[in-house]
């Protein structure tokens, strides 16, 4: 019997060696014929770190490596641009400083 794997986006990479990744499927309402987006959040093990959020991702089934976890990373569909070129708080800090002298009371200076 060939390995369940689903497409879906990591909402979350905190944990060490895991990330929450989240898949949607549509789903046809069997008395109105709506149709509906359904979202289901799954763990799976990445164990390079290497996923980050917002990623799209393939993860295949597998044994349970866990209480939650029965999923692993199999392979990035394509990275999230965005979380590589965020900027720290503190890279941002040093900036300023650099920029202004040091001067953190606000005043302009003349």
């Amino acid at each position: 019997m060939p390995k369940k794997t689903i497409v879906g986006r990591v909402t979350s990479n905190k944990m060490d060696k895991t990330i929450t990744v989240e898949a949607e499927t549509l789903t046809k309402n069997p008395k109105y014929g709506k149709i509906v987006r359904k979202t289901r959040k799954y763990h799976a093990h990445d164990e390079n770190n290497e996923c980050n959020i917002g990623d799209i991702v393939e993860i295949e089934e597998s044994r349970k490596l866990s209480k939650t976890k029965a999923f692993v990373l199999k392979k990035i569909i394509k990275k999230n641009i965005l979380t590589n070129e965020v900027e720290t708080p503190e890279s941002v800090e040093e900036e300023l400083d650099e920029a202004f002298g040091g001067e953190k009371d606000g005043a302009i200076r003349e």
